[in-house]
């Protein structure tokens, strides 16, 4: 009878609903992904230049793992098939031809910084561009990255050979004058970092599920590939650093982004640099930003276990001191309580065996996760709430001087020789988080050349600008406030300068989130040229391509040649997915 009622009873219910991608969007996404959203998570366009493998990998392995852990794999799935409009299209008529001889390795642009200082000046005889020469670029030609809305990974240049990493996690290996490929490679995860090649033709890089690799850079055969951290979150961002055949790579990770979950146990990563051998990848140390490893702590308001302390994140690339066997780097903000004099600071590391050698603080108690983005805070986040100013540039030395950009935006200038005592510091603008200084300054021996990322949607005469500061003493040598953006109608439209600057003799680079990329003059600040990015172009691999904010990474210039990324569809940019190379007519 029981079972006769329960039959009669299906028959009349209606059959169960297949899951809804735009209301499940509505439901779990639309907050963080939005307009104004404090969250700085992508908007619709730019989800909608992934693909849907893109976004599926992010919800079940990537950086928004703990938000679709709230959903079944069928929605994991719906909703990235609603999203992800991106193509898989390949390269069709862009290959090389075929070339059995080895390039020479000579230096053209190497890694991040191109020297070991990290000061982003390229010398005149690498350069090929002067003040003269830099208002007559005019565009050579363009490469189109399949499926990618952000483009992150600046191009190494070496050898006559162009490398970058997407978010896809292929590897390319261009023709650096013509931009045919000669060879692909796919990692394990997106590539975000630069690269650097060894003198004797060895490329390395990290992804985005913290493996480094090692590939022959003429054939694109993996020689070698090594997990460096297992925290399901960590990851590589920024380039290794070699030297004396020992590959040196930081360690970051998005547990910010988990935490904002009120489910997830937050938080147990701590940020890292290891060393390993450059020959094998075999690990020689690995030293963390914060000594002692998270305990468990208190419970959060809704009964969750909390642990601490975590975070100080790795960012950037690191700075080697080859004079003092020291290396430098800078450290993001805390994820959880208790505070630790490790956030946000600027560490020596040796060089041969890994010991911290110090660290100077330079902003306190600085604890900050995804959770703080809500009003009031959610229940993960820390007690010893901050603006979430971190470290993310590269320090740069001059001598004695270690020059540091924060994006509380202050500049430093601290003592090499008394272990990083502070002499001096310079505010250039309000700072938070995106604002103040974000992924890179340029330096050559007598000034520091900033760009300002204060981003206030909305009030454009409040963001960006370039600044050219005294190395010796901090003083300002001028200021040039960012233009009138021209794409204002777009909901993430900003003049905020992210994007690291280069410098050339007599120039100064820089790309804004406008899609401009401008040229000034180093004496002055006069913008000399100024190119758009914000279009659709004509590619040589045949990829639709469009251009977007440019962040993340900076010009590079080699032998006469301008390369740029443009497209930032993270961190509330314009999305886009093109490398621009330009020369001078």
């Amino acid at each position: 009878m029981q079972s006769r009622l329960l039959a009669a009873a299906l028959i009349t219910l209606p059959m169960c609903a297949q899951p809804n991608g735009a209301v499940l969007f509505e439901k779990n996404c639309k907050v963080c992904h939005q307009a104004g959203s404090a969250m700085r998570a992508p908007l619709m366009d730019a989800l909608n230049g992934m693909t849907p493998e893109a976004i599926r990998t992010a919800l079940e392995s990537g950086s928004m793992k703990a938000q679709g852990a709230t959903l079944s794999a069928v929605e994991r799935q719906t909703l990235a098939s609603f999203l992800g409009k991106g193509s898989k299209v390949e390269a069709t008529d862009a290959a090389c031809a075929v070339d059995q001889t080895r390039t020479a390795i000579t230096i053209g642009w190497n890694g991040w910084g191109v020297d070991y200082d990290n000061s982003r000046m390229q010398p005149a005889a690498m350069a090929g561009l002067d003040a003269a020469s830099v208002p007559r670029l005019k565009l050579k030609w363009a490469f189109g990255i399949p499926g990618a809305n952000t483009v992150n990974s600046q191009p190494a240049i070496v050898g006559g050979r162009m490398y970058f990493g997407s978010q896809d996690g292929t590897v390319y290996a261009l023709n650096a004058r013509t931009g045919c490929t000669y060879w692909t490679f796919k990692a394990a995860a997106s590539v975000r970092s630069a690269m650097t090649v060894s003198a004797e033709g060895t490329l390395y890089f990290g992804d985005l599920k913290a493996n480094a690799y090692a590939l022959n850079s003429q054939t694109g055969k993996q020689l070698w590939r090594v997990q460096l951290d297992d925290h399901p979150v960590a990851r590589i961002t920024a380039a290794p650093k070699l030297w004396n055949n020992k590959l040196y790579v930081p360690i970051s990770s998005v547990e910010e982004v988990s935490g904002g979950n009120p489910k997830y146990e937050c938080c147990t990563f701590r940020g890292s640099v290891a060393a390993v051998d450059a020959a094998t990848g075999k690990l020689i140390w690995k030293s963390y930003t914060i000594p002692d490893p998270p305990q468990a702590t208190t419970k959060s308001s809704v009964g969750v276990q909390l642990h601490g302390p975590s975070g100080a994140a790795v960012w950037l690339s690191p700075t080697i001191d080859v004079s003092r066997k020291v290396l430098y780097i800078g450290t993001g903000n805390g994820y959880s309580d208790p505070a630790t004099k490790y956030t946000e600071a600027v560490i020596a590391y040796d060089l041969e065996t890994g010991s911290m050698k110090w660290s100077q603080q330079l902003t306190p108690g600085d604890g900050w996760n995804f959770a703080c983005s809500a009003q009031g805070g959610g229940p993960n986040c820390p007690k010893d709430r901050g603006p979430d100013v971190d470290i993310g540039a590269s320090p740069i030395l001059r001598k004695n001087i270690i020059l540091v950009g924060q994006k509380s935006g202050v500049v430093y200038g601290l003592d090499a020789e008394s272990q990083g005592k502070l002499l001096w510091q310079t505010r250039i603008g309000k700072g938070g988080s995106l604002g103040g200084i974000q992924w890179g300054m340029a330096s050559d021996d007598k000034t520091v050349y900033i760009a300002l990322s204060d981003r206030r949607l909305g009030r454009w005469q409040e963001e960006g600008g370039l600044f050219a500061l005294d190395i010796a003493t901090g003083a300002k040598r001028w200021n040039t406030p960012a233009p009138k953006p021209e794409c204002l109608s777009h909901p993430n439209c900003s003049a905020a300068q992210m994007a690291p600057v280069t410098l050339i003799p007599g120039v100064v680079l820089n790309g804004s989130m406008d899609g401009h990329m401008r040229a000034y003059a180093a004496g002055d600040g006069k913008i000399i040229w100024d190119f758009d990015t914000l279009r659709d172009f004509e590619t040589i691999n045949g990829v639709k391509a469009r251009g977007g904010s440019i962040s993340g990474s900076g010009a590079v210039v080699v032998g006469g040649i301008m390369y740029i990324n443009s497209g930032y569809g993270a961190l509330s940019g314009i999305p886009g997915n093109v490398v621009l190379a330009f020369a001078a007519e």
